[in-house]
C-alpha cells in the first residue's frame, strides 16, 4: 500500500475527481453492466424530469436513494438496467415558449403555425441535458445517459398510443363534458392532481347579491354569497340544502325583506338610517323575522336573472333547486350556481334539468373563451378577462341595486403550477380514463405494493384512491403525444391506432414523427365509401402525465420489442421520488398498470420528503436561498459527504429537511475524518511493520486465522463486522435507508474509537510482530468488509481506499470496488452476540466513571485505587474481570478492577411506576396501582426484574398485569459503612452500576506523574509536527534542584513510559546531546505534579553516525 497525506490535508473534493476519471478510464458502469449481464434483472423505474431546468436538492437526494439501491442491486447479484429518463412534452415547455415568444392567446399559435411552434419547443427541450449529466454524475450517480429515453421519441410515443387504445378497448376511455381546474395561462385544463400543486394565500372580493324571489307577496328576495363575482353573469340557479331551516326577515331599518339560512343570519349586514352610530346589541335589534321554513319547500321557486345574457333558458333556468353540498360553513346557505365554472353547480345543474347535456358544447363556450376572456355574448365585459373584471361586475350589480354586501376575504386559492395564473373551473370538453370504475382494484393493488415510509401508502395514498375522479387526459395543447383518434365527419366511424403500423396501413402514408404536425394532416378513407367522406384526427394531444405512467411500456417500446423482458419482470421492483408524487407520477403508474394488467407498475417504493431552505422556506432561485450544490457544497466538501448528509436525515422517512451547509461539513467532520484516520493508521502501521521487519505485509487469511485470535477486541470487532453485514443486508432488503446509515456510523465510531483507539499499541507492534501482524490483518479486513457495505452509500472513498487496499490482496483484488460482491459472511462463524454486548457494557462503564470523576474533579491522569462492577450477569462480569480488564483499567487509569453480582450490596432499589405509559391503560384504576408499586420491597423489585412482570389486583378483584417497560426501576447508591462524602461515589444507567474509590493514596503517585510525563511528550510530538511513526530522541533535563522525586519515577515508571511512548528510558540530562544532535522541539514545564523539566525531541545531526545512550 502507498503511503497517505495526513487528514487535514486530504481534499475529499479533489480525491473524488480522480476517482471520476479513474471510472472514466476502465469504463466502470458499462464494465459492471456488461460483467452482470447473466444475472438475474432487477428492474428499476427512473422518473423522467423536464430537461428545461438545472436539478436541484430534491432530484440529487431522489437521485442518490436511486443510486444507492441500484448499486446494492448490483453487488447483491443483479443486473440493473438504469437508462435516465427525459420529460419532453407538455405545459413547461409550452409556457416558456410562450413567454420567449410572446405569445399571450391561443390563437397566435395557430396563426404561427403548429409546425413552427413545436419545433421552437423540441428546440429547448434538450437544453440542460449535458448539465444535468454532469451534474448528477459528479453526485457519483451511475446511470446510462447515453441510452436515454426521452418521452418525445418515435418509438415511446408509439407505445403510449398503445396503451391508450388497450384502454379503449376495454371500455375504460369516454368522451365528456366535466368542470375542470383551467389554467387560462396555459390555455389548457388541469387534472385535480396538478391543480393542487400550488395553493397560494391571497385576498379575494366577496359579495351578498339578492335575487328578488318572482311572485312573493313581501317583495322578498333569496340572497347569495360568493368569492368569484366573475361568474355572476353566468348565473343560471339558486341552490339551498332541504334540511336547513331558512328565514324570511325584514330589516328594521331599511325595510328590505331577505331570505338566509337561520344559522346564517348573523352574516347579513345591519343598515342603519345615516346619523345613527349606535351599534346594535344582537342582530334582532335589526331583523325582523317574518317567517321560517325547510329548505325543501323552496325547491322550484322562480326568481329574477342578475343579468340577461342567458334569457334564452328562462324557461328552464333562473329556479331554486336543492343539493347536499350547500353547507352552513360560511355564506348564508344558498349558493349561487353557474354550471360552466362550478363542478357541484354543473352537477346540480344537469341533475334538475337547468341545463341537459345536449347543450353542452354550446355552454361551454358561451360566456369564457380559452383564454380566460369574456366571449361577445357577455356583452358588457366582452374581451375582458375574467378575474379583472370583478370589480365592474361587482359596481353592475351595485347599479341594479342587488348588492347586499361587499368585503374581502383572505383564503388559499389554487394557481397553476407552471404559468403561476390563477387557477378557474371552466366546463370543457376532454376524454377521460374511467378510474372510478378501477377503484376497488386500485386499493387492492396498492396493499400487494411496499412503501418507506408505509404511513405514505396506507394514509396519504390511501386516501387519494379512495377519492380518485375520472382522470382527464386530454389536452388541447400542441407539443405533445396526439391521442390517436381518427373520427368520420358524421361521428360514426372511430379508428383508434395501436401503432404506427395501423395508420399507415389505413391512411397509405409513411410516418416518421408522430407529433400533431406531422399527422394532423394524415386521413383515413371510409370504409362505407367516398361519399361519407374521410377520418380526421381530433386535436387534443395527452396529458404528459399519461405520458410518463406510460413509462415501464414505452421506455423499452413494450409491446413492439423487448416482450420477453417486460413480461418476466413485471411489476418493476423499485421506484423512488419526492412526497408530491403520490398524486403525481405513483399515480399514474397505479393507474395504468391497474386498468392494462390489474396489477400495480412497481414492487418497492421510497418516498423522499422535501428538501427546504435553511429558513424553512422553499428553494428558490429568485430569492437565491439556499448554496450551489456543485460550487458551494461538492467543491467545498465532496460528494460523498452531502450523499450521507441528505440520506442520514428525516427526509428518507418522508419529512422535510432544512438543507445546513454546515451539515455536511458536520459529515466530514464526524464521519469521513475519523474513518479516513483508521485507514491511514493502518496503512501508516503497515509500511512501518514492513520496514522494521523487511518483509511485505500481507494480511492473514480471514477464515483461517482472525476469527480464532486469542485478542478480545479481535474477535469483538470481527463479530461487530458481521453484525454490520446482517444488519444491512436486512435493512437495505427492506429499503429501510433511514436505519442503515445511523447504524454504519456506529460502527464507525466503534472502529475508530474503541478498536484503532484501545489497539494502538498492538497495531505499533509493541506487543510482538505476531501480534501486530495479526491486529494489522484485523484492521485491513474489517475496513475492507466495511468500505464494500459502504460502497453503494459513498461510492467515491471506499473506491479511493479500495484501491490502496487492494495492492495487498494476493489476486489484487477486482478492478474496483464496485464490481465486488456484498459481503456475505459464513453464518457459523457469525455473530458473538455475548462479546458485542460485553464490549458495550464496558464501554458504558467507561463513560459513567469518566461522569463521576468529573463530578468530583479527578481527571484521568490522577489514578484511582479500586472500581467495583456492579451487575447481576456472571458472564458479563468474568468477561470485565478478565478479557477485558486491562483496557478498562488503562483506559481510566485505574489499579484495581472488583466485581460483585450483588445488586443491593451498593444500591437500594425503588420501583417507579411510569405514568406516561400507564395512564391511559389503566384509568381510575392507576392512583391504585402506582401505590402498589412505590410499595414494592427490595426483594419484590429483584424478583420482578427476574420474572419480567408484576401483577396487582385492585380492591375492585381487578388483576393488572405490569411488565418491565410499565415500572421504572431507580437505583439508588448505598455508601459502605466506614466512608465518607467524597471518598466514593457511584453511576449508574439502569443496567450496569459503577463504584469508584476516590480516596488520595501516595502509592499512586508515581503512576500519575509519569503520565503527565508522558502526556507533555506527545503534545510536543503533535507541536512538531511529527506522525505517529516517526522516530526521533528524547531528551530529559530536570529543573529541579532536589533530582529524587524524578529518579523515582523514572525507576518505578520506566516500563510505563517505554510503552506509552515507545522507546527506551529517558535521558536525565541534556548534557549528554551529541554535538551535531539537530533539535526539533523544545519546551520547559513548571510544577507539573511538583516537578519541573526540560524535554528537548531531536534527531541525529548528519555527521552522528552512533548514538549509544539515551535513544527513545
Amino acid at each position: 500500500m502507498e503511503d497517505v497525506c495526513e487528514g487535514k490535508d486530504f481534499s475529499f473534493p479533489s480525491q473524488e475527481e480522480t476517482i471520476l476519471s479513474y471510472w472514466s478510464k476502465i469504463d466502470a458502469f458499462n464494465g459492471l453492466h456488461e460483467r452482470t449481464k447473466n444475472l438475474p434483472e432487477y428492474i428499476f423505474y427512473d422518473g423522467p424530469p423536464f430537461a428545461t431546468g438545472l436539478p436541484h436538492y430534491g432530484h440529487l437526494l431522489a437521485g442518490t436513494i436511486k443510486d444507492i439501491v441500484t448499486r446494492y442491486q448490483s453487488m447483491t447479484g443483479h443486473h440493473v438496467t438504469r437508462r435516465f429518463g427525459w420529460d419532453c412534452h407538455g405545459l413547461p415547455v409550452e409556457n416558456e415558449i410562450d413567454g420567449k415568444l410572446g405569445i399571450k392567446r391561443r390563437d397566435e399559435i395557430l396563426e404561427m403555425g403548429i409546425g413552427k411552434y413545436n419545433e421552437e419547443c423540441r428546440s429547448i427541450v434538450t437544453r440542460y441535458v449535458e448539465e444535468w449529466e454532469k451534474i448528477v454524475s459528479r453526485t457519483g450517480r451511475w446511470i446510462d445517459f447515453k441510452n436515454d429515453y426521452k418521452t418525445m421519441d418515435f418509438k415511446y410515443m408509439e407505445s403510449v398510443w398503445w396503451v391508450f387504445s388497450q384502454l379503449h378497448q376495454k371500455d375504460l376511455i369516454y368522451k365528456g363534458c366535466k368542470v375542470m381546474p383551467y389554467s387560462t395561462g396555459c390555455k389548457t385544463p388541469l387534472s385535480n392532481f396538478e391543480a393542487g400543486q400550488n395553493y397560494k394565500t391571497v385576498h379575494d372580493p366577496e359579495v351578498m347579491v339578492s335575487f328578488p324571489i318572482v311572485g312573493d307577496a313581501d317583495n322578498a328576495a333569496f340572497v347569495a354569497w360568493t368569492t368569484i363575482p366573475w361568474t355572476l353573469p353566468s348565473n343560471l340557479a339558486l341552490c339551498v340544502n332541504a334540511n336547513f331551516v331558512y328565514l324570511k326577515v325584514r330589516n328594521n331599518y331599511s325595510g328590505k325583506i331577505y331570505v338566509i339560512a337561520e344559522s346564517r343570519l348573523s352574516e347579513l349586514p345591519t343598515e342603519k338610517p345615516n346619523g345613527d352610530s349606535k351599534k346594535s346589541k344582537s342582530k334582532g335589534d335589526s331583523f325582523e323575522v317574518l317567517d321560517k321554513f325547510s329548505g325543501a319547500s323552496l325547491v322550484g321557486k322562480k326568481y329574477e336573472p342578475l343579468f340577461n345574457y342567458f334569457s334564452e333558458l328562462s324557461n328552464t333556468a333562473f329556479r331554486v333547486v336543492a343539493d347536499n353540498y350547500v353547507t352552513d360553513k360560511s355564506g348564508t346557505g344558498i349558493v349561487h350556481c353557474a354550471p360552466a365554472f362550478g363542478e357541484d353547480d354543473y352537477r346540480v345543474c344537469i341533475g334538475n334539468q337547468i341545463i341537459n347535456k345536449g347543450e353542452n358544447e354550446n355552454l361551454v363556450n358561451a360566456a369564457v373563451d380559452e383564454d380566460g376572456c369574456f366571449t361577445g355574448k357577455i356583452t358588457d365585459f366582452s374581451g375582458r378577462y375574467v378575474k379583472d373584471a370583478d370589480k365592474d361586475i361587482i359596481e353592475a350589480v351595485k347599479a341594479k341595486g342587488r348588492l347586499v354586501k361587499h368585503g374581502t376575504i383572505t383564503h388559499t386559492y389554487p394557481f397553476c403550477w407552471r404559468s403561476e395564473t390563477p387557477l378557474i373551473h371552466r366546463a370543457v370538453p376532454s376524454w377521460f380514463v374511467k378510474v372510478e370504475q378501477l377503484k376497488e382494484q386500485l386499493l387492492e393493488n396498492n396493499k400487494q405494493t411496499y412503501w418507506v415510509p408505509d404511513y405514505v401508502k396506507d394514509k396519504r395514498f390511501h386516501n387519494w384512491l379512495e377519492n380518485a375522479r375520472d382522470w382527464a387526459i386530454s389536452r388541447s395543447r400542441f407539443w405533445g403525444t396526439p391521442i390517436p383518434v381518427w373520427i368520420s365527419e358524421d361521428g360514426k366511424e372511430v379508428e383508434v391506432m395501436d401503432s404506427v403500423e395501423k395508420l399507415e396501413r389505413l391512411s397509405g402514408v409513411k410516418i416518421f414523427d408522430l407529433h400533431r404536425h406531422n399527422i394532423d394532416h394524415i386521413t383515413i378513407p371510409s370504409y362505407r365509401g367516398p361519399e361519407f367522406g374521410v377520418l380526421r384526427r381530433i386535436d387534443d394531444v395527452f396529458d404528459c402525465w399519461f405520458e410518463s405512467g406510460s413509462m415501464p411500456y414505452a421506455y423499452i417500446h413494450y409491446p413492439f420489442e423487448n416482450v420477453e423482458l417486460f413480461e418476466k419482470n413485471f411489476p418493476g421492483h423499485f421506484v423512488a421520488e419526492g412526497l408530491d408524487q403520490t398524486r403525481g407520477w405513483f399515480y399514474t403508474l397505479m393507474v395504468l398498470s391497474t386498468a392494462l394488467f390489474g396489477k400495480p407498475a412497481f414492487r418497492n417504493l421510497i418516498c423522499n420528503g422535501l428538501v427546504l431552505a435553511d429558513d424553512g422556506k422553499k428553494m428558490s432561485k429568485k430569492l437565491r436561498n439556499y448554496p450551489s450544490p456543485i460550487e458551494d457544497v461538492i467543491n467545498h466538501y465532496g460528494a460523498d459527504p452531502l450523499r450521507l448528509y441528505l440520506i442520514n436525515s428525516p427526509v428518507v422517512r418522508g419529512e422535510t429537511l432544512r438543507f445546513k451547509k454546515e451539515g455536511v461539513y458536520g459529515v466530514v467532520k464526524d464521519v469521513f475524518l475519523p474513518w479516513y484516520n483508521a485507514y491511514r493508521f493502518l496503512v501508516q502501521n503497515a509500511k512501518r511493520l514492513e520496514a522494521e521487519t523487511s518483509k511485505p505485509f500481507v494480511p492473514m487469511d480471514l477464515s483461517s486465522n482472525l476469527d480464532e485470535s486469542s485478542n478480545v477486541l479481535d474477535r469483538w470487532i470481527n463479530s461487530a463486522t458481521h453484525s454490520l453485514v446482517q444488519f444491512v443486508r436486512e435493512e437495505m432488503d427492506k429499503y429501510r435507508l433511514y436505519t442503515v446509515v445511523p447504524y454504519l456510523l456506529k460502527f464507525l465510531d466503534d472502529l475508530t474509537n474503541i478498536y484503532v483507539r484501545f489497539n494502538r499499541k498492538r497495531l505499533k507492534g509493541r506487543t510482538g510482530e505476531t501480534d501486530c501482524r495479526t491486529a494489522l490483518s484485523t484492521l485491513y479486513h474489517v475496513l475492507l468488509t466495511s468500505c464494500k457495505v459502504m460502497a453503494p452509500f459513498t461510492p467515491f472513498f471506499t473506491e479511493l481506499l479500495y484501491q490502496n487496499m487492494r495492492k495487498v490482496l494476493p489476486d489484487g483484488g477486482e478492478e474496483s470496488i464496485h464490481f465486488c460482491s456484498f459481503p456475505d459472511l459464513p453464518q457459523e462463524r457469525g455473530r458473538d452476540g455475548r462479546i458485542e454486548q460485553s464490549v458495550a457494557r464496558m464501554m458504558k462503564i467507561i463513560d459513567l466513571a469518566r461522569n463521576i470523576r468529573e463530578r468530583h474533579n479527578k481527571p484521568l491522569k490522577a489514578p484511582l485505587r479500586e472500581m467495583v462492577v456492579v451487575h447481576p450477569d456472571e458472564e458479563f462480569l468474568g468477561d470485565i474481570a478478565a478479557e477485558l480488564r486491562e483496557y478498562v483499567l488503562e483506559e481510566l487509569n485505574i489499579r484495581d478492577l472488583v466485581t460483585c453480582n450483588d445488586p443491593l450490596k451498593y444500591a437500594c432499589l425503588r420501583a417507579e411506576p411510569d405514568y406516561r405509559v400507564l395512564g391511559e391503560r389503566l384509568g381510575k384504576s392507576l392512583k391504585e396501582v402506582a401505590k402498589n408499586v412505590k410499595a414494592m420491597s427490595q426483594e419484590d423489585i429483584l424478583a420482578f426484574l427476574e420474572a419480567g412482570e408484576v401483577t396487582f389486583v385492585t380492591k375492585s378483584g381487578t388483576a393488572h398485569c405490569l411488565k418491565l417497560s410499565d415500572i421504572k426501576v431507580v437505583r439508588e447508591f448505598k455508601r459502605p459503612d466506614g466512608m465518607k462524602d467524597g471518598e466514593i461515589d457511584a453511576a449508574g444507567d439502569g443496567d450496569v452500576l459503577v463504584v469508584l474509590d476516590l480516596r488520595a493514596d501516595e502509592s499512586l503517585f508515581e503512576a500519575g506523574a509519569a503520565r503527565e510525563i508522558v502526556s507533555r511528550i506527545q503534545r510536543l510530538r503533535k507541536k512538531a509536527g511529527l506522525e505517529p511513526t516517526d522516530m526521533v530522541d528524547v531528551y530529559f533535563e530536570s529543573l529541579d534542584q532536589d533530582q529524587s522525586l524524578i529518579q523515582q519515577v523514572f525507576n518505578s515508571q520506566e516500563s510505563y513510559i517505554k510503552d506509552a511512548i515507545g522507546s527506551s528510558p529517558l535521558l536525565l540530562s541534556s548534557n549528554v546531546m551529541p554535538l551535531h544532535t539537530v533539535v526539533l522541539c523544545q519546551e520547559s514545564f513548571q510544577g507539573i505534579s511538583n516537578m519541573s523539566f526540560k524535554l528537548s525531541l531531536a534527531r541525529p545531526g548528519e555527521e552522528t553516525t552512533e548514538i549509544t545512550t539515551g535513544k527513545h
